[in-house]
C-alpha cells in the first residue's frame, strides 16, 4: 500500500492511497486461504477445496471485505503515521469518471485500486493562562419569607376537606367532586371524561373559565360548562378550539384549617417543624445554587472564548450551525412567530448563530483538551447514577430506557458527555479566582441582556443529541 500526502492546507488534508493489483492479489488469496476449511461445498471434502474453485465461487465477496479493509487500514495508518486527530470520520472519494470500472477491476484483482482519503483534523493550540481570570459567584440565602411561603404551599396541598351541610353552595376554594364529558362541535373528544375527579375551585388546575363557572353549585346539579381551550394548549387538535362539558356535581366540600405545625412535618417524614424548615431551605438553596452555577459556568465561558483564537474545523462548524438553528427554527414555529415580527431577518439571525455555532465548537475543543491534559475520566459508576437518574424520570418505563440505553452506545455516550464537561468546568474554576457576591433572588434569575433569553440554551458547548466538539476531541 503507498500513500502519499498531496494537500496540507490549515487544518485539511489529502492524501493519494494506492494498492497494486498484486497486493489485491495477494490479500485475496490469503483470506480464501482462511477460509478454506470452514466451507463446504457439495463435492468436495472439507478443506480440500481448491482455491482456484474457491475464489470462482466466492472471490468477488471475498474481495469486497479484502477492499474494505484496506480502506480502513489506510485510514489507520495515516492517523498514526501522521499523529493526527481527526474532527469527523475520513471521506473516501474514487476517480469519477472512471470509478465503476477501477472497482469492477479491483473486485477481480486485475488492476491497481487507487483512492483519495480526504480528512479535516483537530487544531493544535496551547491551553491558555488563566491566573488572571476572575468570575463572580452570585449567592442568594433562602429568607425567612420565603421558608415561610412554601411551608404555606405545603400546608394549603396538605389540607383535608370536610363535606358541606347539604344544600351548600361551592364557593372559592372549596373542593367540588364531579363527573364531566366534553364535546367539540357535539362529538366526545379523546380525554375529555372524567369521574368522581376532585377540583379545587380557584386552583386554576382546569382550563380558564371551567372553574369559574362551578362557583356556586350544589351537590346533585348538572351544568354546562362552556369554555374554549388555549391556543398554545399542549395537545395540538384541542389548542384554540371551544367546548361545552356536561359537568355533575357529586360533593361539596370545605378546606379544613392549613396548620403549619409539627404534624406537618410528620406528613412530609421529618420529625418535627424546624426538621421541615431546615429541609425546605435546603431545597430552595439547591435551586439557588443551580442557577448561580449556570451563571457561574457562563461566565467562565465567555472568559475561555476571550482566551482563545485558533482556526476551526469547518464541518464541525457546519454540523454546530445546522444543530443550532434546527432549534432556532423550531423554536418559532411553535411560537408561531416569523423573524420580522422578532425584530430582525432570517440573515442576520443566521450570522449571529453561525458565532454561537463557532463558539461552541471552539469551547468544546479547549474543554476537550483540558480534560486530557488534566486526566479527567468518567468512571462506569458515574456514568451508571446518570442512567438510573435518567430512568427514575420515566415511571412504569423502566426496563424499556434501561434497555433503550444499553443497547445505543450513542445515547450513553450523551449521559457521559454532560459529566465530562461538568467535571472540566470544575477543574478550570480551580484556576481561576471566584469571588462570592451576595445578590437579591431577583438579581440571581435576571437575563443578563436580552439575547440571554433566546440564545442561553444554544451558547454553550453541550452533550445533547449531537456528539459535541469536546466529546470529539476527547476520543
Amino acid at each position: 500500500m503507498q500513500v502519499t500526502e498531496t494537500t496540507s492546507e490549515g487544518l485539511k488534508r489529502e492524501f493519494q492511497v494506492l494498492l497494486p493489483a498484486t497486493e489485491l492479489e495477494d490479500r485475496l488469496n490469503t483470506e480464501l486461504s482462511n477460509i478454506k476449511g470452514k466451507v463446504q461445498i457439495k463435492g468436495f471434502r472439507p478443506g480440500k477445496v481448491p482455491v482456484a474453485h474457491l475464489r470462482k465461487v466466492y472471490g468477488k465477496s471475498v474481495m469486497a471485505d479484502v477492499l474494505q479493509n484496506a480502506v480502513n487500514e489506510a485510514n489507520q495508518q495515516i492517523v498514526a503515521d501522521k499523529g493526527l486527530k481527526l474532527a469527523l470520520e475520513p471521506q473516501i472519494e474514487f476517480p469519477k469518471d472512471e470509478e465503476q470500472n477501477i472497482i469492477e477491476r479491483a473486485l477481480d484483482a486485475k488492476g491497481d485500486l487507487a483512492f483519495k482519503v480526504k480528512l479535516e483534523v483537530l487544531p493544535s493550540f496551547e491551553l491558555a493562562d488563566l491566573s488572571d481570570v476572575s468570575i463572580k459567584k452570585l449567592v442568594v440565602k433562602p429568607s425567612d419569607e420565603e421558608i415561610t411561603e412554601a411551608l404555606e404551599r405545603m400546608a394549603k396541598d396538605g389540607r383535608s376537606f370536610e363535606d358541606r351541610e347539604g344544600g351548600a353552595e361551592a364557593q372559592v376554594g372549596d373542593q367540588v367532586v364531579i363527573d364531566f364529558v366534553g364535546r367539540i362541535d357535539g362529538v366526545e373528544f379523546e380525554g375529555g371524561k372524567g369521574e368522581d375527579v376532585p377540583l379545587e375551585l380557584g386552583s386554576n388546575t382546569f382550563i380558564p373559565g371551567f372553574e369559574d363557572q362551578l362557583v356556586g353549585a350544589k351537590v346533585g346539579d348538572s351544568r354546562v360548562v362552556k369554555t374554549a381551550f388555549p391556543e398554545g394548549y399542549q395537545a395540538e387538535q384541542l389548542a384554540g378550539k371551544d367546548a361545552e362539558f356536561d359537568v355533575t356535581v357529586k360533593a361539596v366540600k370545605a378546606a379544613g384549617e392549613a396548620k403549619i405545625d409539627d404534624e406537618l412535618a410528620k406528613r412530609f417524614g421529618m420529625d418535627d417543624l424546624e426538621k421541615l424548615k431546615e429541609a425546605v431551605s435546603k431545597a430552595i438553596g439547591s435551586d439557588y445554587e443551580a442557577q448561580s452555577r449556570r451563571k457561574l459556568k457562563k461566565e467562565l465561558l465567555d472568559a475561555l472564548d476571550g482566551k482563545y483564537a485558533f482556526e476551526l474545523p469547518p464541518s464541525l462548524v457546519h454540523q454546530e450551525f445546522a444543530a443550532v438553528w434546527a432549534q432556532v427554527e423550531q423554536d418559532l414555529k411553535n411560537r408561531g412567530k416569523t423573524f420580522e415580527e422578532e425584530g430582525t431577518t432570517e440573515e442576520a439571525s443566521q450570522a449571529e448563530y453561525r458565532k454561537i455555532a463557532e463558539r461552541r465548537v471552539r469551547l468544546g475543543l479547549v474543554l476537550a483538551q483540558v480534560g486530557e491534559t488534566a486526566d479527567i475520566k468518567i468512571s462506569d459508576d458515574e456514568v451508571n447514577q446518570a442512567l438510573f437518574a435518567r430512568i427514575r424520570q420515566f415511571p412504569g418505563q423502566e426496563k424499556q430506557v434501561y434497555d433503550f440505553y444499553r443497547n445505543n452506545p450513542q445515547a450513553l455516550a450523551e449521559l457521559r458527555a454532560p459529566l465530562f464537561e461538568e467535571k472540566v468546568v470544575d477543574h478550570v474554576l480551580g484556576q481561576v479566582q471566584v469571588v462570592e457576591e451576595p445578590v437579591s433572588k431577583e438579581a440571581l434569575f435576571a437575563e443578563d441582556d436580552e439575547a440571554d433569553a433566546s440564545a442561553s440554551k444554544a451558547d454553550e458547548p453541550k452533550g445533547d443529541k449531537n456528539e459535541t466538539a469536546s466529546e470529539q476531541a476527547a476520543g
